[in-house]
């Protein structure tokens, strides 16, 4: 494809990945011990592993969600472990001056420490190798990890993967299996409509606008609501598990998108699929699909879990009659084995690549490697690099050098945000010129102080300013003289929270306009309509 390459022998040895067990060194000079802890939601695989966590001298928890990684924090310290924490966009320290590192850490998979010595480390939902956008961070994981005992805890599906990379890394495994905790009745009869919704019941959509529809049918029945869904900040998603949760709280029923497939203990007796289709995009034509077996037990799996209110067992069935022939199908689908995980070129490949094609932006580099690229098709496929791709294409005119620019591409952001997008091109702009992003320069771009939401848009920009902040944050991390007030923005973030959550709490009155602010609008738009009237009645004029 590219025959006016000269280098292109050079650019084949540079985008070899058929062996990504020797990128690591440090993890091949050990005999290391896997552990797998295989079996289906709520069957204690991840408690078990995090004993053998809080014995160790030193371990690691890797884990795909930040509640997840907050989670393990919590509970090392309550155990007397002094445990950091490590995200993209947070860190907290055991240690009140935040100088030492403690010897326990919990940390999402894409921030996992390969070069720290450690006895144990856990990765999390290990099926998520097979992930099209992030299993390269659970692959990356499982093969750098310089631990000794490495525990992964998943589905069963991963075994076969696993011993099969294993072959590549020298590990032992070691596989043990676990049963479901409590039972599930997958029922036979469909709650058909709002007033058959129990006390307990979660129903899970998979967009806002049934979202938006399902709260405020509830609401006119007189039942509260507790409401999670997927970009909604991890504080508000925490407040509003705990509010369902609370047994002196009114509220008692949970309407969810799939974001409560990981990561919350919820007291969830049944678990009712409002629908069982979702959009998706791929090559950028969007569609319906039915949500795969895999998903569709993760979230079954939420109801009726060891330790909740529910415990002695779970229910779940569809909300219409027509979709209850399909969940059962779905449910009963054996999962079938993962055979590829995923991978995609590390920052030094494509920064080498760039050596010998300097001339090329960083979208074409990707276009490049990927057509010279050698790569195992038995064990790997190479990730979905379109959002990488989309961001090296908006900041492509922005000079500055291709590390930082591969760096932005990676930034963790909601494409589908405009006002993201557009201040993610404003960051890379004003860091361009070399000048710090302070905190009063970041106010003027996202027009602070904001106002509490009116309207389901007002709601939604504030989660895209709280994305926003969370972006610095990220940045903060990888350019910290240029990103200087992170904890300025923590400040922000913390009033953000607590608009956004008092936006969620009224989401049923602000997705039909009857809010207090609402009302107020609405009464002087009838005030407008009748001056406006008179004036037509006063001149005699048919329009105005």
């Amino acid at each position: 494809m590219y025959p006016h390459l000269e280098c292109v022998d050079d650019l084949r040895y540079v985008s070899d990945l058929t062996y990504p067990a020797n990128w690591f060194p440090l993890a091949r000079a050990k005999q290391r011990k896997i552990i797998i802890h295989a079996g289906p939601t709520n069957s204690g695989k991840t408690y078990h592993a995090f004993q053998r966590y809080l014995e160790s001298r030193s371990a690691i928890y890797c884990g795909p969600l930040k509640m997840l990684a907050v989670e393990i924090f919590n509970k090392s310290n309550a155990a007397d472990i002094d445990c950091d924490l490590v995200t993209g966009e947070e860190r907290k320290f055991a240690d009140p001056d935040g100088k030492k590192e403690a010897a326990h850490v919990a940390c999402t998979v894409e921030m996992t420490d390969i070069e720290r010595d450690i006895e144990v480390a856990i990765i999390d939902e290990i099926q998520m190798l097979r992930d099209t956008q992030r299993g390269w961070a659970w692959l990356r994981a499982f093969l750098g990890v310089n631990a000794d005992e490495v525990h992964l805890c998943g589905e069963e599906t991963a075994i076969d993967l696993i011993q099969n990379l294993a072959l590549d890394t020298g590990d032992t495994v070691e596989i043990r299996r676990y049963k479901r905790l409590t039972p599930i009745e997958y029922m036979n009869q469909a709650v058909g409509d709002m007033a058959s919704v129990q006390e307990g019941d979660c129903i899970v959509c998979f967009s806002k606008s049934h979202i938006y529809h399902v709260c405020r049918e509830l609401e006119k029945l007189g039942k509260q609501c507790a409401v999670i869904y997927g970009s909604l900040p991890p504080g508000t998603k925490m407040a509003q598990a705990a509010k369902f949760n609370d047994p002196t709280d009114p509220c008692k029923i949970l309407v969810a998108t799939d974001a409560i497939g990981m990561g919350l203990n919820l007291n969830i007796r049944r678990v009712v699929f409002y629908t069982l289709t979702k959009r998706s995009e791929e090559n950028g034509t969007k569609r319906s699909i039915v949500i795969p077996p895999s998903q569709a037990l993760q979230i079954a799996g939420r109801c009726g879990r060891y330790g909740t209110t529910h415990k002695d067992k779970g229910y779940v069935t569809t909300f219409n009659a027509e979709d209850l022939e399909m969940l059962h199908e779905l449910l009963q689908q054996p999962l079938a084995p993962i055979e590829q995980a995923g991978i995609h070129p590390t920052a030094d490949q494509v920064e080498l690549f760039g050596y010998y094609l300097p001339n090329a932006t960083l979208s074409d580099l990707i276009d490049i490697f990927t057509t010279v690229m050698t790569i195992d098709n038995e064990k790997y496929f190479l990730c979905q690099m379109d959002q990488f791709k989309k961001i090296a294409e908006v900041i492509e005119h922005v000079p500055i050098p291709l590390r930082s620019r591969y760096i932005f591409c990676c930034a963790p952001i909601p494409l589908q945000s405009a006002f993201v997008t557009t201040t993610l091109l404003k960051f890379v702009r004003r860091f361009s010129t070399g000048q710090a992003l302070t905190i009063q320069w970041l106010k003027e771009q996202i027009e602070w102080p904001l106002n509490k939401p009116v309207s389901v848009n007002d709601l939604t920009h504030l989660e895209a300013v709280h994305d926003t902040l969370d972006l610095y944050n990220w940045l903060s991390y990888r350019f910290e003289d240029q990103f200087p007030d992170r904890e300025l923005v923590r400040e922000l973030q913390t009033i953000l929270d607590e608009q956004i959550l008092s936006g969620v709490t009224e989401i049923t009155s602000l997705s039909t306009g009857t809010g207090p602010q609402t009302k107020k609008m609405a009464k002087n738009d009838g005030q407008i309509k009748r001056l406006l009237m008179n004036l037509k009645m006063r001149r005699g004029d048919s329009e105005l």
